[in-house]
């Protein structure tokens, strides 16, 4: 009988130490796994969130991902247009981070310049984001080229985005800095036309907090003559949670 006990608390402490065991590798994975929602709205686009993703590999490299619901703003006109994205990020010292990635867009800006059908594969965006976080300095630097990758229409058109920022860290809670902007169409099929969208440049404020932090960028659109520059002047207002 008391070998029957013994065998049988044996059986439940290896139970509840298997158990224990499984519980912290699945913690430790879930810790290697990092997010960073940002609530975008600006003066062209509108309403623009956007959830990316880190899985870490080493204390260097990540596998990374990212989504953003442009069809929130005006993109209600591009067929509710959607980007999704993978890639990889590596540090390269101590304060900087690289993040290479390719995305995909769905809806039809790309595939039909508005014109057709929303579609699966409307583009290809391949992307880099240069980031900057010192103990004084931050910044970033972001370069996209949104390729068309369907034809479902007259026209198809292709865009290049790219912005860099750079702002001193005052306090831990406060920093400012200044930010540069530039969208514009480069071709695409049956669509030669070189359209400049807006060239943005303007100070910005940031005010964070622990995991959460809002930042504000204005000041002028030097394209403020073309067309479809979305006003003289430009704002860029976006709440930011690290979860």
């Amino acid at each position: 009988m008391r070998k029957h006990v013994r065998c049988a608390m044996v059986a439940i402490a290896l139970a509840g130490l298997t158990l224990t065991t499984a519980k912290a590798q699945e913690k430790k994975e879930e810790e290697k796994l990092s997010f960073t929602l940002s609530l975008n709205h600006d003066a062209f686009f509108g309403f623009n969130p956007m959830l990316s993703g880190a899985y870490k590999l080493s204390d260097k490299a990540a596998l990374t991902f990212y989504g953003i619901q442009w069809g929130a703003g005006t993109g209600v006109a591009w067929g509710n247009w959607t980007e999704f994205g993978l890639g990889a990020a590596f540090n390269a010292g101590e304060s900087i981070t690289i993040n290479p990635q390719i995305g995909f867009t769905m809806g039809n800006l790309l595939s039909s310049f508005t014109s057709g059908p929303s579609v699966v594969g409307d583009g290809i965006v391949p992307n880099v984001t240069v980031n900057l976080n010192s103990s004084k300095m931050e910044g970033q630097l972001y370069a996209g080229y949104y390729a068309q990758l369907r034809n479902e229409g007259a026209l198809g058109a292709n865009y290049v985005h790219y912005w860099t920022n750079l702002g001193y860290k005052v306090s831990p809670m406060f920093s400012l800095g200044g930010h540069f902007e530039h969208l514009f169409r480069d071709g695409g099929s049956n669509n030669t036309k070189f359209d400049q969208y807006y060239t943005w440049l303007g100070p910005y404020v940031q005010f964070s907090k622990g995991i959460a932090g809002l930042r504000l960028s204005a000041g002028a659109n030097l394209r403020d003559n073309a067309a479809n520059t979305g006003g003289i002047d430009f704002y860029k207002l976006a709440f930011f949670v690290n979860l």
